[in-house]
């Protein structure tokens, strides 16, 4: 990767911080907020690690754990933690073609998931559920990342963003976040970044209060979603569980 690709440096014309002079500030309060919610809630997200941890070692030999370098807080690259919920030899290329296709034709932000044999067994309920994604609790404490921000990009994925698009990184990447709570999976890519930039831009306490709040119950409804996709039947009676989970309107495009 040349120097001017890489997102632990800024793009051309991408110095100066989009963030207001009270950055600060924010960071402090998001810092205080994280660590607080997370001791807080730690007696329900440990035990529930633990479950995690012990079903995938059952499922599936290899490492338990996930780990990729993804790209954070002003396009500084971080080592993301997440829990494995694919085969040890499974490789990121199916992965990369259908961003770049999601991107540019602009439909709807799915996953392979449904026709992805990558998956280990139970890994498809960890990814609809976000499970998977706990154990970047430890990427919060360690400051890499926060509660609520946008979803932290791959290296490959960043290549893709336009000097606007990287505004995204103007704040800390999130567990959950703006997008993740408005309608994440029947929004494209250029909707996705508005929402990020936007939140980037209006990032405040009552914000991030709101969308932890929704967090839970939209994640509730996304998994009852995926179940009712994998489960229905087509009016010729085949079996669609097996195909791609994409809403109705995105195949019109």
């Amino acid at each position: 990767m040349s120097d001017v690709e890489s997102p632990t440096t800024p793009a051309p014309g991408e110095g100066r911080s989009a963030l207001p002079d009270s950055a600060m500030g924010v960071v402090r309060w998001k810092r205080a907020l994280d660590l607080g919610v997370i001791a807080a809630t730690s007696p329900l997200w440990f035990p529930l690690m633990l479950i995690v941890m012990i079903a995938v070692r059952l499922s599936s030999p290899g490492p338990i754990f996930f780990r990729q370098r993804r790209v954070g807080f002003k396009g500084r690259s971080f080592m993301i933690y997440k829990f494995r919920s694919m085969r040890v030899d499974a490789g990121t290329g199916s992965h990369e073609s259908h961003f770049e296709r999601l991107m540019r034709q602009g439909i709807p932000m799915v996953k392979l998931d449904a026709s992805d044999p990558r998956i280990i067994p139970w890994g498809r309920m960890l990814r609809a559920t976000g499970l998977d994604e706990l154990p970047q609790i430890f990427n919060v404490i360690k400051g890499e990342m926060s509660l609520v921000g946008p979803r932290p990009s791959t290296i490959q994925e960043f290549q893709y963003f336009r000097p606007y698009e990287r505004q995204r990184v103007e704040t800390l990447p999130g567990l959950t976040g703006y997008w993740q709570v408005n309608g994440k999976n029947h929004t494209t890519f250029d909707e996705m970044i508005q929402m990020d930039i936007y939140y980037a831009r209006n990032v405040s306490i009552r914000l991030d209060l709101a969308i932890i709040a929704r967090t839970i119950p939209v994640l509730l409804a996304q998994t009852l979603e995926l179940r009712a996709k994998r489960s229905g039947r087509t009016k010729e009676g085949k079996d669609i569980s097996a195909q791609p989970t994409v809403p109705e309107h995105a195949t019109s495009l």
